[in-house]
């Protein structure tokens, strides 16, 4: 035992310095050239979630947590932080009608990159980010409406891959909304398939005006906001100041006379009058009989879709005076 004891001492240097610990010198630094940190404060909880009390209520009604926000940082500031979540894009159908909305909300129009191959292939890109986003493309389905129809699919589906939060698809002029309901045997429900296709692309919501009937609805599995022109007309009629006598609400066909006598009830419950006409065809009517009184009066007409207006151009004249009408 004595001889392995020696020889593990006369191999190292000393046997005091592996069994000793030695501790390396203390250095002290001076808090006047370091970092002061502030104690956190314990955050006031109520059966397990912050009080009340821990939270700033912004001028919108939004409540922030006191414990995310730094110590000089003011509501407004994140306010306007967060309005700038808010993404406005235009398509090719109507830029202009794009443009009109961002100024009114203050906005300004996003940035994209559209254009067509040479084989008519649609090409889309965001030109700015719209992680997590709220974002809205206005592009209405009026003709060329396939095209139309195909690039708003190509922005909803660009706007997904780009990690949007929501993307509203803003449609004043919703295509192929007349093929709601199958007239004759063998003949495709073309709404509820362009429903499916929006949905599928990745849109959360669409917002549309005047569809050509409310079952149209119906069609999306998304949530869908249904606008109204009618205001908008009402304050135009309003604007010419004719007198409600001289006024005479015109349905195009029966199937309107309900939508033309709620229109009439809010222009001082003007008179009514009934277009009865045959349709041999798509685009293709003959005016039969028109009931009511039109002579001398401003006729306004109400339908729920126009495509040529060839109807009201020869057929209907032809039926009225045109000396006396308006």
């Amino acid at each position: 035992m004595s001889t392995l004891l020696h020889s593990a001492s006369t191999s190292s240097p000393s046997f005091s310095q592996i069994t000793t610990p030695r501790f390396a010198p203390i250095t002290r630094i001076s808090l006047r050239n370091g970092v002061r940190c502030k104690a956190i404060e314990a955050v006031n909880l109520e059966n397990g979630r912050p009080s009340a009390s821990e939270f700033l209520v912004s001028g919108s009604g939004n409540a922030i947590p006191r414990y995310v926000v730094a110590p000089n940082t003011r509501i407004q500031d994140l306010v306007n932080r967060n309005d700038t979540r808010l993404r406005i894009f235009s398509g090719t159908a109507n830029p202009a009608l794009a443009q009109e909305i961002a100024c009114y909300l203050g906005l300004e129009l996003g940035k994209t990159k559209i254009k067509r191959f040479a084989d008519g292939e649609i090409y889309v890109q965001l030109q700015e980010s719209v992680r997590g986003c709220d974002v809205f493309l206005v592009q209405p389905t009026c003709p060329p409406a396939n095209e139309n129809l195909m690039e708003l699919l190509i922005m909803i589906d660009a706007c997904r891959r780009a990690s949007a939060k929501n993307i509203t698809a803003v449609i004043p002029y919703f295509g192929y909304a007349r093929a709601d309901r199958k007239t004759q045997g063998r003949e495709s429900i073309a709404a509820k398939l362009v429903a499916n296709l929006i949905t599928e692309a990745g849109a959360n919501r669409v917002l549309a005006c005047d569809l050509h009937s409310g079952q149209s609805m119906g069609y999306f599995d998304i949530p869908v906001d249904h606008v109204y022109g009618q205001s908008v007309i009402l304050d135009y009629l309003a604007s010419k100041t004719i007198c409600s006598d001289d006024l005479v609400v015109v349905s195009p066909d029966v199937g309107g006379v309900a939508r033309a006598r709620a229109f009439a009830k809010k222009l001082s419950d003007a008179p009514l009058a009934i277009v009865d006409k045959r349709r041999h065809g798509h685009n293709v009517a003959e005016v039969m009989n028109l009931i009511g009184d039109v002579r001398g009066k401003v006729a306004v007409m109400v339908d729920d879709m126009i495509d040529t207006a060839d109807i009201y151009e020869h057929n209907f004249s032809s039926k009225m005076d045109k000396k006396e009408r308006r």
